[in-house]
């Protein structure tokens, strides 16, 4: 997928203007299509251009980033986190009841992993990748982000509608499945890989 760049920026007093507006939108977007909660705990938010755009803008209005060169700072590490060729990329929430024992709350979670975490489509599982693996970014505290990868021939199994689609968390911990994915929600998944194609292609040419 085309990476983000300033052009695709509002100024910030245009943002700021209709902040609202924007939030609103991309939290009926989010909800509908890019976010599934894995039990009472878990939630997962996919990330593509549209999300990553709202972050970014967000970004610049608490920051009042108006140079053109921290902006594209901040662009290419958000960037990172855009859909690839076969790969989705989302961010792992954990939530916490009680702020206040944040450390007791978090200290099962610290040693999780991807394998953990699977995409089900059918009799298919697909594992997640961890990315936050490292003991520092588990310190960090409630957001992870993972990966899953989807070659062809399992995006073909996604893409049949008629095959149940969920995610599950299996630990000694905690264990629960995601409701069954809305075909919303699929087609939103399905779009980002085939634009991430095309994408691809470009640059390759």
């Amino acid at each position: 997928m085309l990476p983000l760049t300033v052009d695709d920026l509002l100024p910030l007093e245009e943002y700021a203007t209709k902040r609202k507006e924007y939030f609103d939108a991309h939290r009926r977007y989010v909800d509908r299509y890019r976010r599934i909660r894995i039990g009472p705990k878990l939630t997962l938010i996919f990330e593509n251009r549209q999300t990553l755009w709202f972050r970014v803008q967000e970004v610049i209005r608490i920051t009042r980033l108006m140079d053109a060169s921290e902006m594209q700072q901040e662009l290419s590490l958000y960037n990172r986190l855009l859909p690839a060729r076969n790969l989705l990329q989302a961010a792992l929430l954990i939530e916490i009841a009680d702020p206040t024992q944040l450390g007791k709350e978090l200290a099962p979670w610290r040693n999780i992993t991807g394998e953990q975490l699977k995409l089900h489509v059918g009799a298919v599982s697909t594992p997640a990748y961890l990315v936050t693996c490292r003991p520092e970014d588990r310190a960090v505290g409630t957001a992870h982000w993972v990966q899953f990868t989807v070659p062809p021939e399992a995006r073909k199994t996604l893409a049949n509608f008629g095959q149940r689609a969920f995610f599950s968390f299996e630990s000694e911990f905690y264990k629960h499945r995601s409701p069954v994915l809305s075909d919303d929600f699929r087609q939103s998944l399905l779009d980002d890989l085939q634009l991430s194609d095309r994408d691809g292609e470009k640059l390759a040419g």
